[in-house]
């Protein structure tokens, strides 16, 4: 089998087996001496449980009482004044009758008022001395019962003491007391329960099922509460020496000459503690029963062990081997680069494989695509961006001429959103094999253009301009033909490598701007927009205008290109000095104007006067690279304060219409002219959320107002809010909040009726 030369596969078996048999021949070799120790443990780990169950139901009963005095102590049925009136009277009294119903563990119930030489019960008024002669303790007189009712100060249980009826019966009792009001250092009343002691053993019995021994349950100064003897009893003298040495948990003592398991719990309720004392001879009959167990298992064990492991092995190694299969598979379509040697461990394979998928998926976040473009087109410098980014967005810059077209239309509303989206899909990226030439689409922030950046190699002896026609020609009959529209089109200028894209997307925005016609289907080309060669003399004109339109765009690096471009081709001309500060004029007056049209007027305060009749021309290029770098910051502070303008009112909008269902950032960007590349990039800069999280996080806040101060069903405030899957929706609540929206409204409320309360109180 194939199987057998994975050294993975024979890893997986060895360590199988070495689980299997290890623990039998451990199990042999040490389970005489320990199962009588295990076996204690896990009934004395059963018995700890089934205590703690035990003592947690008691001392809910006891809280309960607690309670039920509470509830009398604030009952204006049961105050001093309405039992002491006649007509009131027989209020009260079915009032305690009604306290004395709510739990199932009360004998009978007692309300006394301080100083009363009366005592009030669910059954009637009775004068004290009636009462006492109707309910005698064995251990409790007359007077001590007096003093307790009126000295008590905090809860108190007395243990289980005889009581004699007046019809002649005795029952063992506990009296419970509690003062009221409670938690007040001076009371004014006592409630007293009386409880049977059978009602507590038989909550105990309930929990502890079979047990067979002693349980008892002590008060916070060691007396004994209640005593549940079951098979055996202890003598005075040792239940009381147990009593005095007892600690919390597991112990093991001698009693009436034989071992005993002892298991203690205290209560951090009340102080009590809840003792089981176990003979241990109960261990020792299920010690026999291990013995054939051992020998059985020894067998089978031995006998399986290597067919088991051979089976987990194989199911172990299956979907790995297939998961290995798998990543070679998509490595070698992929390409051979990069992938991880054939000897390498399977799993270190499948991680790398992971990991590469998984670094692919991160670089998939929406609009990431364009923003690596749109940085292109403001930067150039294609060849010194990451390959592994290029590689990413299936980009290649390899072709020997590239140059950028700028395509849009006349008003904003020619194409609809679902149009413009057709575009964006088909400009994505463009292929004319005929041309030798392939393109990428860029979404520009302005709603009505596109960018497309364009790689081809020349074709025979064809001139580069018309091979550029060529394929400017191809890309509107392509958007013809799937659109049936013909855009405006400003083409830049052909470069003979990638890092000149800024400087041919600057070309082609001029163009765009400059067109002759503003009819649909007009093509600009910037080469065509310069003064006829007779005019050479001057700065030529498409210099000018790329010196203009990178200053509207804030482009300071290619603004100084230009200038210096300007400046250099003057001292090459070999004109006259008085010529060529004629000529500088025109840059200046460029530069001046742009300001002028872009409405920052302040920047002609900063020309110097002496600006043109400076020592040297390097002079002359530091002042006007100087004015270029102002006017470019004052752009870019424009374009930001304007940014974060649209932002600020798009956020208002989104605050006022998150409830709407079919919000999306695609029809947000479309309502306010911009495009979605650009609005969840600027989103997310200026408000520190994406546009998903920010109408999520407005959906979020309105549920938990809604949640906390209405009773209105989850399912109608979600869809309230234009969430129309309402388990997504709660699970990402429970996500962002800790708790489900159910929790959350509890939480609420129980906190807004603490406030109330508390408002009250101190009112």
């Amino acid at each position: 089998m194939t199987y057998f030369k994975s050294r993975l596969f024979m890893n997986y078996i060895w360590s199988y087996l070495f689980i299997l048999l290890l623990p039998l021949v451990c199990l042999t070799v040490f389970v005489y001496r320990n199962a009588v120790d295990n076996l204690r443990s896990e009934i004395e780990q059963a018995r700890l449980a089934q205590l703690t169950q035990a003592k947690v139901i008691v001392d809910g009963r006891m809280k309960e009482l607690g309670e039920i005095a509470s509830r009398i102590s604030y009952d204006k049925r049961l105050t001093a004044y309405r039992v002491h009136d006649p007509i009131y009277a027989g209020e009260a009294i079915a009032a305690l009758d009604q306290y004395k119903a709510t739990s199932s563990i009360i004998g009978e119930l007692y309300l006394y008022f301080h100083g009363d030489d009366r005592i009030y019960s669910s059954k009637g008024l009775n004068d004290y001395d009636v009462f006492a002669e109707n309910v005698r303790f064995r251990q409790w007189d007359k007077d001590t019962l007096l003093r307790d009712l009126n000295d008590v100060r905090y809860p108190t249980m007395r243990p289980a003491d005889s009581v004699a009826k007046p019809n002649g019966l005795q029952e063992t009792m506990l009296a419970y007391l509690n003062p009221i009001t409670p938690n007040n250092p001076h009371p004014h009343g006592t409630v007293m329960y009386l409880i049977k002691e059978s009602e507590l053993t038989s909550l105990i019995d309930s929990t502890l099922g079979n047990y067979k021994g002693l349980t008892y349950i002590l008060d916070n100064r060691g007396r004994p509460l209640v005593d549940n003897r079951q098979g055996e009893a202890l003598t005075d003298a040792e239940a009381q020496s147990l009593f005095d040495t007892l600690t919390p948990g597991i112990s093991a003592r001698d009693l009436n000459g034989k071992a005993h398991s002892i298991v203690a719990i205290r209560s951090a309720t009340n102080g009590w503690t809840y003792v089981t004392v176990m003979p241990s001879a109960q261990f020792f009959s299920s010690v026999f029963h291990v013995r054939s167990f051992v020998i059985m298992l020894f067998a089978i064990v031995v006998a399986a062990g290597a067919a088991i492991a051979l089976l987990l092995a194989r199911a172990q190694y299956r979907p790995i081997s297939s998961l290995v299969a798998f990543a070679a598979a998509k490595t070698e379509s992929d390409g051979p680069a990069g992938g991880p040697p054939a000897s390498r461990n399977e799993l270190d394979r499948i991680r790398s494989a992971l990991q590469d998928y998984s670094s692919r998926a991160d670089l998939q976040e929406p609009f990431a695509r364009n923003h690596f473009l749109s940085l292109l087109l403001k930067h150039g410098h294609a060849r010194s961006l990451a390959p592994e980014l290029q590689e990413a967005f299936g980009l290649s810059f390899d072709r020997a001429r590239h140059f950028v077209i700028v395509a849009g239309w006349e008003e904003s509303g020619e194409l609809g959103r679902a149009e413009r989206q057709e575009m964006a899909e088909l400009l994505a990226q463009l292929e004319f094999p005929a041309l030798n030439a392939e393109g990428y689409g860029v979404e520009l922030s302005q709603l009505d253009q596109f960018g497309l950046i364009i790689g081809f190699d020349p074709v025979g002896g064809t001139e580069a301009f018309e091979h550029v026609r060529r394929i400017v020609e191809a890309v509107r009959s392509t958007m013809l033909e799937a659109l049936d529209f013909i855009p405006v089109v400003g083409v830049g200028t052909c470069y003979a490598g990638p890092d000149q894209l800024n400087q041919s997307f600057i070309e082609a925005c001029s163009a765009f701007e400059l067109r002759v016609s503003s009819g649909s289907g007009t093509v600009t080309y910037f080469e065509k927009l310069s003064y006829p060669s007779e005019q050479a003399v001057w700065i030529p004109s498409n210099t000018l205008m790329k010196l203009a339109q990178s200053l509207k765009q804030g482009n300071d690096g290619v603004a100084a290109q230009m200038i210096g471009d300007a400046l250099r081709s003057m001292q090459t001309s070999e004109q006259s000095a008085l010529l060529t500060r004629c000529m500088c004029l025109d840059v200046l007056n460029t530069i001046l104007k742009t300001a002028s049209e872009l409405g920052h007027h302040r920047l002609l305060q900063d020309v110097s006067p002496n600006m043109l009749y400076g020592k040297s021309m390097d002079e002359l290029e530091r002042g006007l690279l100087g004015l270029c770098s102002q006017l470019c910051r004052l752009v870019e502070q424009s374009n930001r304060k304007e940014e974060q303008c649209v932002i600020e009112r798009i956020a208002a909008h989104l605050d006022v219409q998150y409830a709407d269902a079919s919000l999306s950032l695609e029809t947000v960007a479309f309502e306010f002219g911009i495009s979605p590349s650009h609005l969840s990039r600027s989103f997310k800069e200026k408000t520190g959320l994406n546009f998903v999280q920010y109408v999520w996080q407005r959906r979020l806040e309105q549920v938990m107002r809604e949640l906390a101060t209405t009773g209105d069903p989850l399912k109608d405030i979600i869809q309230r809010v234009g969430y129309v899957d309402a388990p997504n929706f709660i699970r990402k609540f429970k996500k962002e909040t800790g708790h489900t929206p159910g929790q959350y409204r509890k939480l609420f409320a129980a906190a807004s009726a603490a406030e109330a309360a508390a408002e009250l109180e101190e009112a």
